[in-house]
């Protein structure tokens, strides 16, 4: 009785997370015979296989796993229980096929472009339906974690320019974008390319110029210069 029992409880939680999925998985292996695994022994786990059941007409038949998901046996009351997990190795190449349906992953960190590895709180995160723009799955290589980084702060580009007054050196670029590196930013003076952490430093969102007062390579900022930035992440 408690075979059938559980065989019928098999059945339901594999009818469970295939609905829960709303996707079809699709290994390489799709037609032919799979060789039975060695028997799953109580009070193990493993990612590879075999549970014996008996069926309502006594028939003896096997349920088991491979291929990335993961079967833990264990004893209690007397009842031997099995249950199946998402967690292991692939062991075939597999797909995904969503046939037009939604597929996305909640809950994972935001991560700051800002500070290197920093996680932004998490009430500022956003699950399916209640965000805006696009964000870009990104792997963390120091703890394998995969998380996701804004669109605008990997390929984030702008320009702007200014109209100096006599002696202006400091320029705040408007919506207060954080600016790149020295490589990834350009100053220009009436057309003219400014050498990078010589002719301007950048901090933040703020360029500043430096003049140069060394002849022959002594310059000034004059009223009507057009400064012109270009920055691209």
């Amino acid at each position: 009785m408690n075979s059938k029992k559980n065989y019928q409880n098999y059945r339901k939680i594999l009818v469970v997370f295939t609905l829960l999925l709303g996707i079809t998985l699709s290994a390489q292996q799709t037609t032919g015979d799979v060789t039975k695994q060695s028997d799953i022994n109580p009070g193990t786990t493993t990612t590879a296989g075999a549970v014996r059941v008996v069926d309502n007409k006594g028939t003896i038949k096997y349920l088991q796993s491979q291929n990335g998901i993961t079967m833990l046996s264990n004893t209690t009351d007397n009842v031997t229980t099995t249950t199946w997990q998402l967690g292991g190795v692939l062991t075939d190449s597999t797909f995904i096929d969503i046939d037009g349906k939604l597929f996305g992953l909640n809950g994972l960190e935001l991560i700051d472009n800002t500070t290197e590895n920093a996680s932004v709180d998490a009430t500022t995160e956003s699950d399916a339906g209640t965000g805006t723009g696009y964000t870009i799955l990104v792997r963390d290589e120091a703890t394998g974690a995969t998380k996701k980084l804004l669109a605008t702060d990997l390929i984030q580009s702008g320009q702007e320019a200014f109209t100096a007054t006599a002696s202006q050196t400091t320029y705040a670029l408007t919506g207060s974008p954080v600016l790149p590196v020295f490589s990834q930013v350009w100053v220009y003076r009436n057309g003219a390319k400014l050498i990078a952490n010589l002719d301007y430093t950048i901090a933040a969102s703020t360029v500043t110029l430096v003049p140069n007062t060394t002849v022959p390579n002594d310059w000034s900022v004059y009223a009507g210069d057009v400064i012109e930035v270009q920055y691209v992440k």
